[in-house]
């Protein structure tokens, strides 16, 4: 009486001495192309036995070769005439359970990912979504869910519609268009996805004016010297969304304006990203220079020692926030020639390397030349010079003469000098400004 069918496919295929090549065998057909079946498999680092197992399935000889190239077709034939399997994919499937079609698998999540690209109506979303780091991101807040992704979309595209917006808070928008007030909230896959859309206009915006966007001199600012959560902060200000709009108001002295910000008493105000998007002040400055510098202090001093004398001036207080930018935006737009000054060291090159890259402000007493001065007068108020280098966009001596002297000079150490600048009742005509 002959042998049951399983049993002699197990003699003839499995065991444990040839669990490996069923492996092998099994893996070749899980990546096998489903427009393109296997004709014939190459298997290399043979044992003895899976040798002779596989000259047993083929007619070959049993003289050991450590690799063997397989005829499906004589394979399958065999196995069928033997009355054990259809195939030898069919006996592998017997031994140790389906296996997976692993190409076809990838090609239809392929086909449901361009499916989600497919359904954004919003173009911002979808253009996207059409880059790989875009569309990596989604998969990743979707954890890899095609159906999930769709809905984080179409939630997205109800809140881009929204955008821009005119002061409206972050939980406001949330709660009129998702229902709950906390579903903008940082770290929030909406949110994340809506923020990563304002970034990539952002940086579209970049180059259209032909900004160099692609080194890390036109980032080092904002990803160096920014806490992540004031630059998700600056990007829905951007859109007219506020997010937590009272913290870090803007601070100037001067500034002819009408409107809730206006004032030119030689008192320092306040101006909050609330009150900046809600109401924007009309600025009275086309073709008036605007200085800018980083510290308070600086400013405190202004007021003291000029007052209404003081020419406008505006502070970023270090690397300036989502209420700064507006605020230097709103001047730049309204016409107004920036003229930036700040700290002679590493992180003040950045934050001025921003400023001037992003309000087309141009340097005020900031070029090597000043510097050296500084350095020749300073007579003990600088400290060493700490920290990354950083190159100067303005100025490319700069960075070198700080590194070739190591001092830091901060900018309340040259109030003297700014102070002569911005004295409006001097009687030795227009403001000195550096442009080296």
């Amino acid at each position: 009486m002959s042998e049951p069918a399983d049993v002699r496919l197990l003699r003839l295929l499995g065991g444990e001495s040839l669990a490996g090549l069923r492996q092998r065998l099994r893996r070749r057909f899980a990546h096998a192309h489903p427009d393109r079946p296997l004709e014939h498999i190459r298997i290399d680092g043979l044992t003895a036995d899976e040798h002779a197992a596989l000259a047993s399935l083929t007619g070959r000889p049993q003289r050991f070769s450590a690799s063997m190239r397989i005829d499906l077709d004589l394979v399958d034939a065999s196995f069928r005439n033997a009355g054990v399997a259809g195939s030898l994919r069919d006996a592998l499937e017997r031994l140790d359970g389906p296996i997976p079609d692993v190409v076809a698998t990838r090609l239809r999540a392929r086909d449901q990912w361009a499916q989600v690209v497919e359904n954004c109506r919003d173009p911002r979303l979808s253009d996207l979504l059409r880059e790989p780091s875009g569309l990596g991101l989604l998969r990743r807040l979707a954890r890899q869910d095609a159906a999930r992704a769709t809905e984080l979309c179409r939630r997205a595209e109800a809140v881009l519609r929204r955008l821009p917006a005119h002061g409206i808070t972050r939980s406001q928008l949330a709660a009129e268009v998702l229902g709950d007030a906390h579903a903008l909230d940082a770290g929030q896959p909406v949110a994340t996805l809506v923020l990563a859309t304002q970034r990539r206009l952002a940086l579209s915006a970049r180059r259209e004016t032909g900004e160099d966007v692609g080194g890390a001199p036109a980032q080092e600012a904002d990803a160096v010297s920014q806490p992540a959560a004031e630059r998700a902060r600056d990007l829905w200000a951007m859109a007219g969304v506020l997010v937590n709009e009272l913290a870090r108001p803007a601070l100037f002295l001067n500034l002819p304006a009408k409107g809730l910000c206006a004032g030119g008493d030689g008192e320092p105000r306040y101006a909050s990203l609330r009150a900046l998007l809600r109401a924007p002040p009309r600025w009275d400055a086309a073709g008036l220079e605007v200085h800018v510098c980083e510290n308070p202090n600086l400013l405190a001093i202004a007021a003291d020692r000029l007052g209404a004398h003081c020419a406008p001036l505006v502070c970023t207080d270090g690397m300036p926030a989502a209420a700064q930018r507006t605020l230097l935006a709103q001047l730049a737009e309204a016409g107004a020639r920036l003229l930036y000054h700040g700290d002679f060291d590493w992180p003040g090159l950045r934050i001025a390397n921003h400023v001037m890259r992003a309000f087309d402000a141009r340097p005020w007493r900031l070029g090597a030349s000043d510097y050296l001065a500084a350095v020749h007068a300073a007579a003990g108020m600088g400290h060493s010079l700490q920290g990354e280098p950083a190159e100067a966009s303005w100025d490319v001596a700069l960075a070198a003469a700080m590194q070739e002297h190591r001092l830091a000079i901060a900018e309340e150490a040259l109030t003297e000098p700014l102070l002569q600048d911005l004295d409006t009742g001097r009687s030795t005509g227009q403001p000195i400004v550096s442009h080296s």
